[in-house]
Formats: C-alpha cells, sequence, structure tokens
C-alpha cells in the first residue's frame, strides 16, 4: 500500500486531494492467502455454473472504508448506459467471473460510476480510483464483498 498527494483529473471530473494506492493482496485478511491466477485456471469449466465453483471467502479488511483509493483490474460488465459501463465486477485477472470461477468474494470489487466508462471491451485492464468500502453484493456471476464508487477510471 503506498499513499500519493493529489493527481489531475479530466475538466468536469471530481478532484480527490490523495488517495491509496492498493494491491489486491491488501484485500485479503492479515495471515490468508489469496488465490494465485495459475490455480484458478485449474479448476473445472464443463461443470455447473462457474458461480457454484466460487472459494468461500474468509473475511474482509475495512481499514480502507470510507477512503480514496487506487486498484488496478480487468473489468466485467454488469450494467450499461449508452455504449459505456456504468457498473461492473473489477477482478484481479483476466477471466475471473466468467472463463473461470470467481475467486472469493474479498478478491471482487463492485464498481460503479456516475459517468459511463467507454471500455474497449471484456476484461479492459484499468486503474480505479474512488470511494472504497466492505459491501456485500450478489450478482449472478459471483458474491462480492467490496464497492468502489468511481471518480475516476483509465486504462491501466
Amino acid at each position: 500500500m503506498t499513499v500519493f498527494a493529489a493527481f489531475a483529473l479530466r475538466p468536469g471530473m471530481a478532484r480527490a486531494k490523495d488517495y491509496i494506492d492498493l494491491e489486491w493482496t491488501d484485500l485479503v485478511p492479515e495471515g490468508q492467502a489469496a488465490i494465485p491466477p495459475f490455480i484458478q485456471g485449474l479448476i473445472q469449466h464443463d461443470g455447473p455454473s462457474l458461480s457454484r465453483q466460487q472459494p468461500p471467502s474468509k473475511g474482509v479488511r475495512t481499514e480502507w472504508n470510507g477512503e480514496i483509493v487506487r486498484l488496478p483490474g480487468f473489468i466485467v460488465p454488469i450494467d450499461y448506459s449508452g455504449t459505456g459501463v456504468t457498473a461492473f465486477i473489477l477482478v484481479p485477472f483476466v477471466g475471473a467471473c466468467v472463463h473461470v470461477p470467481p475467486p472469493p468474494a474479498n478478491q471482487l470489487v463492485f464498481v460503479t460510476t456516475e459517468k459511463p466508462y467507454e471500455s474497449s471491451g471484456m476484461f479492459e485492464p484499468v486503474n480505479v480510483i474512488g470511494m472504497f468500502g466492505t459491501a456485500s453484493t450478489s450478482t449472478q456471476l459471483a458474491d462480492i464483498a467490496y464497492a468502489l464508487s468511481a471518480d475516476y477510471i483509465e486504462p491501466f
């Protein structure tokens, strides 16, 4: 985790004074290992719904609730406005939730944005900056333990 001072946003976007730069391992409670992407590929793909194969989540970290953070990841679109994505699951590796079973809920972030983000397609790598917190959400794809209200989304 690293704290960064002021960054410039595009005109008309909200401005944050500083943000906390998070990594996916920061979201897993201390003493627990995140599931590495190569292990996700070992799980059977031709069985029942992939969401049923989601490993259980063993807690969340709350120290960043209400903080402005930046988190990199990949977009799995949930909702659109016109051609722009307004809600998506931010996942730590390509294919999570669609081609391979989802990681535990504490490795998924539900992102919403007022301004639709013009994504270049499924699994686009992005940095998302905005207000972070714990929030239990369930979708058809996975259970999700965190939420982020995006002020700014940029290609990674």
